[in-house]
């Protein structure tokens, strides 16, 4: 009988300070062999890979995204209380039967299927954020991380399966 996969924690890079040093974020994973990782929840600031995609990993935590999971991860920013915008956007998420898998004081961290489709995301989000300038929410791995427009299109084969 095949023993359950270990968890563990991998290091992925999520940016670099104005003085040069880079930011790492911690993110819970299953090895899969190769120095490939199956991400267990969606990073907050590393951008372009999400929960149950999975990942190889290089030096000084690079990383590149080799199969991806079908998830569409949501970050919503928050200026103060990310519970009550949390609250707020509860009634309008429902049908998409989201995992909510990061929260702090002003951060909230949703992974939605892609077979929801944008527009019933895009929808639910901007209702429930609309008029309010206290947050704003955006894809993680929509667009291409360094440039931050170029959509990285990985649905079109996830969908065609």
């Amino acid at each position: 009988m095949a023993s359950p996969a270990e968890e563990t924690v991998i290091h992925l890079l999520a940016g670099q300070r104005k003085d040069g040093d880079f930011v790492y974020e911690d993110i819970r994973a299953v090895a899969v062999g190769d120095g490939c990782y199956r991400l267990l929840h969606s990073p907050l600031f590393a951008r372009g890979a999400v929960k149950d995609d999975v990942v190889r990993t290089y030096a000084a935590g690079q990383f590149e995204v080799e199969t991806h999971g079908g998830n569409l991860a949501i970050r919503v920013m928050a200026k103060d209380d990310a519970a009550v915008i949390k609250q707020r956007l509860e009634p309008y998420l429902k049908d998409l039967n989201p995992d909510l898998d990061y929260e702090n004081e002003r951060s909230l961290v949703y992974n939605i299927h892609i077979k929801k489709g944008f527009d019933a995301i895009e929808k639910a989000f901007n209702q429930a954020l609309q008029g309010r300038d206290d947050a704003v929410w955006l894809y993680a791995n929509v667009y291409d991380p360094v440039d931050g427009e170029t959509p990285l299109n990985w649905w079109h084969d996830y969908l065609a399966k």
